[in-house]
């Protein structure tokens, strides 16, 4: 038996006739008599804080009683006796500082990246200067408190990378703000904000998936050697449509070519099939959708399509695109596209069936829900849009970047400004 499993028997023997105070003491004397790594060895048998022993060290030097403030431990179930009263100790900063998690989401709120209502937010200030800030503004709170804060409030902490979608634009900055300023105003209206993207191409056959699955030991389930594509079933595209307030997704998995035709007509059955019952009264539709790719804010067929759809819809469909280089920051890639990744993992995509059947039972606990269906149509690749088109869109664009910030108003039907 180790010096661990020896602790702890002792503590097993002891625990029901020590209070706090003497089991301080007690695990001090064990900690010291092993000597080198003994706070370590203690605190692992007993189960109490490396602090709480270092507090006991320190009496045994003094061979003075700690104070009340020192630091203590809630010992196991035999333990009734304490020297705390119930309900001691020191008090949560948001218990006796009322108006901190408001004044502390008020300063990162202005540089939030996002729509502020979703669970995934992240901020570009740092810990240390908003501890500062709050500081100036009266309250008491260190950095690490800052940190814990902020995962009360619902961020998170995000790095960036570059794509090839373009370098660090001076203004993305702003651009996240406008973004989440414009979602806010829609949802506070009650219009469906989405946020649009193409998930990466899949092979479809016995191919190898990334991942790992649950299966009786040394049986493997048996995939091809080699990624050769296979010509009858080639490769699906899966199209993913995410409304951010609902936590509801549609997924069309298209066989043929990723053009914005494809994808606009996959924001179109999403409309048809759940948009449009989940919001009968809405009067205009926000998209978020990343640079580039086929719905990319230079592809002129992406604006020519969406225009139709308004037409269709008699809706105004208002787009923000995220600035360059920022595409994995997109929405429905960390509320969707992951979770479904992580369905199919360590399963190779047999078929499409397979694909659409994966994709349509993924859900999480927080109550996400997909539905996905197969799009056999064809689309053709290089379509070129004429100037004399794009002269014809009722095409409005913001001020600031309107080149990522536009919204297109039906042309054969009335619509609400």
């Amino acid at each position: 038996m180790g010096d661990v499993g020896i602790i702890e028997s002792k503590y097993r023997a002891l625990a029901g006739r020590l209070d706090e105070a003497t089991l301080r003491l007690w695990a001090a004397v064990e900690a010291r008599t092993l000597g080198r790594g003994g706070v370590s060895t203690v605190a692992k048998a007993v189960g109490i804080s490396r602090t709480t022993i270092y507090a006991g060290l320190d009496e045994l030097e003094s061979a003075k009683p700690s104070p009340a403030s020192q630091p203590s431990v809630v010992v196991g179930a035999a333990d009734k006796r304490r020297i705390r009263a119930k309900g001691g100790g020191r008090k949560k900063l948001t218990d006796k500082d009322a108006t901190l998690l408001r004044d502390l989401d008020a300063l990162v709120e202005p540089t939030a990246r996002g729509d502020p209502q979703s669970p995934l937010r992240w901020t570009c200030k740092s810990t240390p200067r908003l501890a500062k800030e709050l500081a100036e503004q009266g309250h008491e709170v260190s950095q690490r408190s800052v940190c814990d804060l902020l995962a009360r409030l619902d961020y998170s902490l995000q790095s960036t990378r570059k794509t090839r979608e373009g370098g660090q634009n001076p203004d993305r900055d702003a651009q996240f703000q406008h973004i989440a300023s414009t979602a806010a105003q829609y949802q506070a209206a009650g219009d469906p904000v989405i946020s649009v993207d193409t998930k990466k191409k899949e092979l479809v056959g016995d191919f190898k998936n990334g991942g790992r699955e649950w299966r009786p030991k040394g049986d493997p389930e048996q995939v091809r050697v080699h990624d050769f594509i296979d010509p009858e079933l080639g490769k699906v595209a899966p199209y993913g449509v995410y409304d951010i307030a609902a936590n509801q997704g549609w997924v069309s998995v298209g066989i043929d070519h990723d053009t914005a035709e494809f994808a606009v007509e996959s924001i179109r059955r999403w409309w048809k099939e759940m948009g449009q019952p989940r919001y009968p009264n809405a009067r205009r539709l926000l998209i978020t959708a990343d640079g580039g790719g086929s719905n990319g804010y230079r592809v002129r067929l992406w604006r020519v399509q969406l225009q139709k759809l308004a037409d269709e819809m008699d809706l105004i469909i208002q787009v923000c695109h995220l600035p360059p280089g920022t595409s994995k920051w997109n929405k429905i890639e960390h509320r969707m596209f992951c979770h479904i990744t992580n369905k199919w993992r360590g399963r190779p995509l047999v078929s499409r069936e397979v694909v659409v059947n994966l994709i349509g039972n993924t859900t999480t606990d927080s109550g996400l829900h997909i539905r996905s269906q197969l799009d056999e149509n064809t689309y053709e690749a290089g379509i070129k849009v004429s100037d004399e088109e794009l002269a014809e869109l009722a095409i409005e664009r913001d001020p600031f970047h309107g080149e990522w910030n536009y919204r297109l108003r039906p042309r054969r039907q009335s619509a609400a400004t």
